[in-house]
């Protein structure tokens, strides 16, 4: 198992190494509180309502001071983080599909104006209302920028309960690093199902003195001599809108050279790559193992960061490959990242299930076996 870059249930009183059985979405809540969040303000939505529940449970205002709020709508939760982002704080909104629909104005505002917050997604199939089953259907709104203009937010997709509880506090790192959104591309697979995790350490929210020092751009309502801070994505003059457009895209171009996360296995002597994300890598792991079984040299390809997609990585590793699958739950989406990678080089095929239905790993394997290995 190779990463690219290293990455990094009970109540807030068990022990640090203390290994607990829990929900993805239970996870996502205790590392929340335990990363020293600020704030939640969310929706219920299926299938990612334990989030909310589980913070309704460990009350952690009553511990940490961290503020949690169920606002009116997702419109109202995603604003409420805009404004907590823009005063320095850590503060996070959790939804399912149709509800961060509604965020993306938000979220476009929040990359404009250079706020730090996190989303997490647990997808649900659509389009529309859909179902409350899993769908990994948000892979375009997630990396293309969901609402107006030029702008992108660092997608990270775990693929197991641990990296849902490791992802907040990454999420978190990054997105003030860069002063950008990051979004936890999760689904109803692993947000609703358990597994071990070791959550991480306590640690306590920064002090009103450490966000003046390490946000020096934040409304934070203390100036101290200075001119105030004024936080905005608006410009009426030309001119100055595309110079502030620039510095973005300078800034996403420096994300995309240091924060490409991804993982392989097995695809030193490999024919065949299987590139999927999230939970369908968990089920193409077991692909890669039957086609292993059946003498079929296959590899897996997993990405982490979803944008900035890890274009270069897959490029150099479809080198003397025969084809690649890309296994998605979906009609099709981050396999034309995987093609624009590949740029023509060597097969690459789709295969994916809609409407909530989850694959079965021989499924995959069928259709490697149809989709690349006849034409051999």
């Amino acid at each position: 198992m190779h990463y690219g870059v290293s990455k990094e249930s009970g109540g807030l009183t068990m022990n640090n190494d203390e290994v607990v059985l829990m929900k993805g979405n239970e996870a996502v809540a205790h590392a929340a509180v335990r990363c020293g969040c600020d704030a939640f303000f969310g929706y219920p939505i299926t299938p990612q309502t334990e989030i909310i529940e589980t913070l309704a449970l460990l009350k952690p205002w009553e511990t940490t001071g961290m503020v949690v709020v169920q606002a009116e709508s997702e419109v109202a939760s995603i604003n409420m983080v805009y404004g907590g982002g823009g005063a320095g704080k850590r503060v996070f909104t959790t939804s399912s599909s149709p509800g961060v629909a509604l965020m993306q104005e938000g979220i476009s505002y929040m990359a404009g104006a250079e706020v730090p917050g996190v989303i997490v997604n647990v997808q649900r199939g659509g389009p529309g209302l859909g179902t409350i089953q899993p769908s990994q259907g948000d892979y375009f709104q997630a990396t293309r920028g969901g609402g107006n203009g030029d702008y992108y937010v660092i997608v990270l997709a775990p693929a197991s309960v641990q990296e849902m509880a490791d992802f907040v506090d990454l999420a978190f790192e990054l997105a003030f690093r860069y002063r950008t959104p990051a979004m936890i591309l999760s689904d109803g697979i692993i947000g609703q199902m358990m597994e071990k995790v070791v959550l991480p350490p306590m640690k306590p929210r920064r002090t009103e003195e450490q966000i003046l020092k390490e946000c020096p751009w934040a409304t934070t309502g203390r100036t101290n001599g200075r001119r105030p801070n004024i936080i905005t994505s608006l410009e009426l003059s030309s001119e100055v809108m595309e110079q502030r457009n620039l510095k973005l895209q300078e800034k996403y171009r420096n994300i995309q050279k240091h924060e490409v996360r991804y993982e392989t296995q097995q695809c030193d002597d490999a024919d065949y790559l299987i590139v999927a994300f999230g939970s369908a890598a968990r089920i193409a792991e077991k692909s890669v193992e039957l086609c292993r079984d059946q003498g079929i040299k296959v590899g897996l390809f997993r990405p982490i960061t979803l944008w900035p997609f890890p274009t270069e990585e897959i490029s150099t590793m479809a080198k003397g490959r025969k084809g690649i699958l890309v296994a998605e739950i979906n009609a099709g989406q981050m396999v034309e990242d995987v093609r624009l990678a590949v740029d023509g080089a060597l097969p690459v095929k789709h295969f994916g299930r809609l409407g909530g239905i989850v694959p079965d790993p021989q499924e995959i394997v069928e259709a490697l076996k149809s989709k690349l290995m006849n034409n051999d």
